[in-house]
């Protein structure tokens, strides 16, 4: 019997000096649109509102334009196909049989309509009092002409996750001669203009990422960084502007 009893008293104490690698909360906000649809620019509006509105740390925005619009007549100069597949591979997972605009992902784990304005606000709030598994560092950040090349530092556990690299315009306007939009001049924000990923072997290696030629000389860029798991949830990201 007291060999039972010691046992029982000795389990708390081997669970309670497991450790569990906790930082800062950050929430990622992915936004796919288009300029060739007519519901965009309501959520293209609310995520620059959201980036204005939050530090960089808190709050990473991230805008992915998307290539199936352009059959209507006018071809986004920011769509790729690369991000219609991106947006298909989120649809997997939320269990979805269409994919559609404006949708917002939120740190690879929920989604819902860009524009609605009062779910972002709950959405924000919530995720502000939940940690981050990862943490980044960003160190010797080197721009050219043609790429960008950094040495990155991760924290906690990187087993079964991958670094995802994100160039970022900060801001463009386009006057929009055909399709849904035509006539208009859209703003856009934050927009996704190459991203690479990569599986995470070490804590801390060196990546480059080619800067496209549609960057002009006075356009202002940042540089994100995201660690995610294979089930595409984000659980740590930084930026930086460049």
């Amino acid at each position: 019997m007291k060999h039972i009893l010691l046992t029982l008293f000795m389990i708390p104490l081997f669970f309670s000096s497991e450790k569990i690698d906790t930082y800062p909360p950050v929430t990622v906000l992915e936004l796919f649109t288009s300029q060739g649809c007519s519901s965009c620019p309501p959520a293209d509006k609310l995520l620059t509102q959201i980036q204005d509105t939050y530090s960089k740390t808190e709050v990473i925005a991230l805008s992915y334009h998307v290539d199936y619009w352009n059959y209507i007549g006018w071809k986004d100069p920011f769509s790729k196909a690369q991000f219609s597949d991106k947006q298909r591979l989120y649809s997997q997972k939320f269990n979805s049989s269409s994919i559609y605009t404006p949708q917002i992902v939120v740190n690879g784990k929920t989604h819902f309509v860009g524009s609605n304005s009062n779910k972002m606000a709950n959405t924000l709030h919530k995720n502000a009092k939940v940690s981050a598994k990862n943490k980044i560092e960003l160190s010797s950040v080197n721009t050219s002409t043609t790429k960008v090349t950094f040495d990155y530092q991760i924290y906690g556990n990187i087993k079964n996750k991958s670094i995802r690299v994100a160039l970022v315009l900060d801001e463009r306007i386009t006057e929009i001669a055909r399709g849904e939009n035509r006539n208009r001049t859209l703003k856009n924000s934050n927009i996704v203009i190459a991203e690479s990923v990569l599986k995470l072997e070490a804590s801390k290696g060196v990546f480059e990422i080619a800067i496209p030629k549609l960057v002009n000389t006075d356009d202002d860029l940042k540089l994100i960084t995201i660690i995610q798991t294979t089930d595409l949830d984000i659980v740590g990201a930084c930026q930086v502007n460049l």
